[in-house]
């Protein structure tokens, strides 16, 4: 029983310090957030993160700063346990309200007894997403129309989801791109409804889509293309009567080959290979070429671009 009595005193205390951890770095993103507002600067140099994976949180911050938002609503899905989302500091500083989604019985569970849960206006939902349920997700959820933003980051099918997504109308949208196809091919993994990154293939690298083929969905939806962050993983897009005085870039010109070496062998392990080494181990995999609605090798995308 001493053991047990000890063993919750810990996690306590582990609990504890989390709480206070997370507060450290919310008054740290604050600061960085008057920065960004007071000496307007660029949409990169705006970069950092307190919970984001990486420079996402000061992107959006930027953006907030630009763009006007009528309904402070958020939805984002693909986001684990929420320890590490676009959207959590959104929530935690900002106030806004939002919908998280995620294919995990026990992330969903982790979030909804993390005192965020409690202390803010969110929900959280255990869903495997599909361009079949995705809108039914979020109307049941008593969202439609126009919100704030929404964050697509399945690690698989972002580009058919978001291509059915209408039942909202987001000013802001973030999604994730496969730097390994490249800054000008339309390519996109062809659609599965039951697609698992890490089950698709050993090496965890085939997922997604390019930037090309997301500009060129977002294009169709009424978006533009604003920046993508330094990382080489996410881009930015605001919709078409929001612009105001934000720049447009082209594809070529936000995106940025990846540095993370997450290859791993048959094995499971991380092989930390060179972004030459990850394409070319992927490259009889097949793809879906957006343009010619055709399925084409990986390797075949060189020709492309």
């Amino acid at each position: 029983m001493k053991i047990f009595k000890k063993l919750f005193r810990f996690l306590k205390r582990m609990s504890s310090l989390t709480h206070k951890i997370n507060r450290i770095q919310e008054a740290l993103g604050r600061i960085e957030q008057r920065q960004i507002t007071q000496y307007g600067v660029g949409i990169n140099d705006a970069e950092f993160r307190v919970f984001s994976q990486w420079g996402e949180d000061g992107i959006i911050q930027y953006l907030i700063n630009h763009v006007p938002i009528e309904r402070k609503l958020f939805i984002e899905f693909g986001v684990e346990n929420y320890t590490e989302s676009n959207t959590r500091f959104l929530l935690t500083n900002n106030y806004w309200s939002g919908l998280v989604l995620d294919g995990s019985e026990e992330n969903i569970a982790y979030i909804k007894k993390d005192t965020v849960y409690w202390g803010y206006n969110l929900k959280a939902e255990h869903a495997f997403i599909t361009k079949d349920n995705i809108n039914d997700l979020i109307m049941r959820n008593g969202i439609r129309g126009d919100i704030g933003l929404l964050s697509v980051d399945i690690d698989g099918n972002d580009y058919w989801v978001w291509e059915a997504i209408d039942c909202i109308s987001p000013r802001i949208v973030i999604s994730e791109y496969n730097s390994l196809f490249g800054p000008i091919a339309k390519v996109t993994t062809p659609y599965d409804p039951a697609f698992v990154r890490d089950l698709a293939h050993f090496s965890k690298v085939y997922y997604g889509s390019s930037i090309t083929a997301l500009d060129h969905l977002a294009k169709q939806k009424g978006y533009s293309l604003v920046g993508a962050n330094t990382a080489g993983n996410n881009v930015f897009f605001v919709r078409n009567d929001l612009l105001g005085t934000l720049k447009v870039h082209t594809p070529e010109a936000a995106y940025r080959q990846a540095q993370f070496r997450e290859y791993h062998n048959e094995s499971g392990e991380l092989t930390y290979d060179d972004f030459a080494t990850r394409l070319r181990m992927i490259e009889d995999l097949e793809i879906y070429n957006i343009e010619t609605q055709s399925i084409i090798k990986i390797k075949d995308i060189k020709a492309i671009n």
